[in-house]
């Protein structure tokens, strides 16, 4: 743990070995097999589901390469399987779902959620924005390296309706854009979002993070080419917006014409 302090997501990894400890911390480093790593994923698929399991395995494994390629501690370590995790459909809202939703949603989330759906970004990005980083004459904001996914800066353009939401928030808080009591809003999916997204008709497991989803979705639908929004998105590769690609077929239109008539009866 001390060195990866700086990861991203410490806490959860923290959280997780404390999970293992009443499987592992009574085990030398050799008596952690396969079966051993097996019996784990079926408990915690048990408990949860194969996808969650699999962030479990993954971190162990990670932790036994480390123990065999850096420290030196293992000559040779259990091969680690993960389950196989079927590719869900992708969840977004349609503009009066989201009209629903903004609607249905206390001011300070309402705030929030408008400012995700029109700038795409994360839901961490959004919590802890600061006035600093926003040029609301240039109509743009941006995203330091150590608090991008990819770790790499952002820059955000801003449309009317970022900066609707941005011209509503001055003058609530000194600092941060987006405050509730005096605090920024660190966790966003609490009873009232679930109870919102209740009213508006929408099912309960839509997460967070599906706004991304549904901006995103809302690009490809209105012609924006995939690399560009890639660069939007900050996404680290092609393939992470290629998921969004079946919906946008229009330019595929003519190429589908081309077969017209094909079956038409001849003379």
């Amino acid at each position: 743990m001390k060195e990866t302090r700086d990861k991203r997501t410490h806490g959860k990894d923290i959280a997780k070995l404390r999970w293992l400890d009443r499987y592992l911390g009574h085990l030398q480093l050799s008596q952690v097999t396969r079966d051993v790593i097996d019996q784990i994923a079926e408990r915690k698929t048990r408990e949860s589901s194969p996808s969650n399991a699999n962030r479990y395995l993954a971190l162990i494994r990670a932790i036994l390469r480390r123990a065999r390629d850096e420290w030196g501690w293992l000559e040779s370590i259990p091969k680690v399987r993960l389950y196989r995790e079927p590719k869900g459909r992708i969840r977004f809202l349609t503009p009066d779902e989201a009209r629903r939703l903004l609607h249905e949603l206390p001011a300070h989330l309402r705030d929030m959620a408008q400012f995700a759906l029109a700038t795409g970004l994360r839901q961490r990005n959004v919590s802890f924005l600061r006035w600093e980083q926003v040029d609301m004459a240039r109509r743009v904001a941006w995203i330091h390296p150590d608090e991008a996914k990819a770790g790499r800066a952002i820059g955000v353009p801003l449309n009317a309706s970022a900066l609707e939401v941005l011209a509503r928030r001055q003058g609530q808080d000194a600092e941060h854009v987006f405050t509730y009591e005096g605090m920024p809003v660190a966790r966003c999916s609490t009873k009232a979002w679930k109870k919102a997204l209740e009213r508006a008709g929408i099912e309960r497991t839509f997460r967070w993070h599906d706004l991304r989803h549904t901006w995103a979705s809302w690009h490809v639908q209105s012609g924006t080419p995939l690399q560009e929004l890639m660069e939007l998105g900050s996404w680290a590769s092609y393939e992470m917006v290629l998921r969004y690609a079946h919906l946008a077929a229009d330019h595929l239109r003519g190429a589908a014409c081309r077969i017209d008539g094909t079956l038409a009866s001849q003379p």
